[in-house]
């Protein structure tokens, strides 16, 4: 089984392209979770009669967004966090509404694990965001996926917004302390190795120059100036039946590429 994630940054414009057709065609996902879709499904001319969609749009139109697409039907599909988690980690306003209602996160459950696509809040150059990332955010996406863990194991993956260590992005000592490379970002990724979770990619890859993200300025694809953002973390009860993990740079159509696991 081939599960992957790609934030096409606009789903309606990787389609135009082509890009997003030839992705499927080549390399066929069984599973495929998709951040920044920016549409609503209704928006979106999709022609995959063999898979079920399934979206979480974003209050505000043509904005974040996530979906699963998935040849086989979930049991379930959730969206977003429960409202036990929004509350307790302050992801609710003084009426108990969404104060982070922008499609972030999508969840199904299959026979044998949970699948979730997560789409985590920049932290902004100015690191306005930083506040709500850290001490919201960040604890309330690792309470989901905990609480989903208790019925079976979960996959989740998506554009995380950081990268956890040096090894990660190609400029990392300018960068410290820079939106995407704060302490306190890649302490809230390692609080997910802590609670359990496996980077999937560094069961089988080491070192630098591995990206998943670049800058659309001074071409930086082209160079491969760029950041590994987006990961497949997996329980560790599921760690031996990942088989493969790859990042796949030949995939064109937005600033991101895709990143998958296979399964036995």
């Amino acid at each position: 089984m081939k599960i992957y994630s790609w934030n096409v940054n606009g789903l309606r414009a990787v389609i135009k392209k082509g890009d997003f057709q030839k992705f499927i065609a080549k390399h066929k996902p069984d599973i495929l979770c998709l951040q920044e879709t920016k549409a609503e499904r209704e928006q979106v001319v999709v022609d995959l009669p063999d898979y079920e969609e399934y979206w979480n749009s974003a209050g505000t139109k043509g904005y974040s967004g996530t979906a699963i697409f998935s040849r086989t039907k979930p049991l379930k599909v959730i969206n977003g966090f429960s409202k036990a988690v929004m509350k307790k980690f302050q992801l609710v306003d003084s009426e108990g509404r969404d104060s982070a209602d922008e499609g972030r996160v999508i969840s199904a459950e299959f026979a044998k694990f949970y699948v979730v696509s997560v789409y985590t809040p920049n932290a902004k150059d100015d690191l306005s965001r930083l506040p709500l990332r850290h001490k919201h955010w960040d604890p309330a996406f690792l309470a989901h996926c905990k609480a989903l863990e208790k019925k079976k194991p979960v996959i989740f993956c998506g554009d995380l917004n950081v990268a956890h260590t040096e090894l990660d992005l190609a400029n990392p000592k300018p960068n410290v302390g820079n939106k995407g490379f704060t302490d306190e970002e890649r302490a809230g990724f390692q609080a997910f190795v802590d609670a359990g979770f496996v980077d999937s990619f560094r069961m089988f890859t080491q070192g630098n120059g591995h990206y998943s993200w670049w800058s659309q300025r001074s071409n930086c694809r082209a160079r491969n100036i760029g950041w590994r953002i987006d990961y497949v973390l997996v329980s560790k009860s599921l760690a031996k039946q990942v088989k493969a993990a790859g990042i796949h740079t030949d995939v064109m159509g937005s600033d991101h590429c895709p990143v998958s696991i296979t399964l036995k």
